[in-house]
């Protein structure tokens, strides 16, 4: 499954728009300031995101 997400900080001032296969990990990472982008707005929620199946 692929995941294309919407994350907003917690203000809700910032968001983020992004893909991965893995969506649990990639918003830890994200959460854990590992990801230099994204880390002065942090933490970070799942605002919405769609799943995709790898099948064409």
């Amino acid at each position: 499954m692929k995941y294309v997400y919407i994350l907003a900080s917690l203000d809700g001032q910032h968001f983020y728009v992004g893909a991965t296969g893995d969506l649990k990990a990639r918003l830890a990472k994200r959460n854990a300031g590992e990801v230099t982008h994204t880390s002065k707005y942090g933490p970070w929620r799942v605002r919405t995101y769609l799943g995709f199946s790898e099948d064409s």
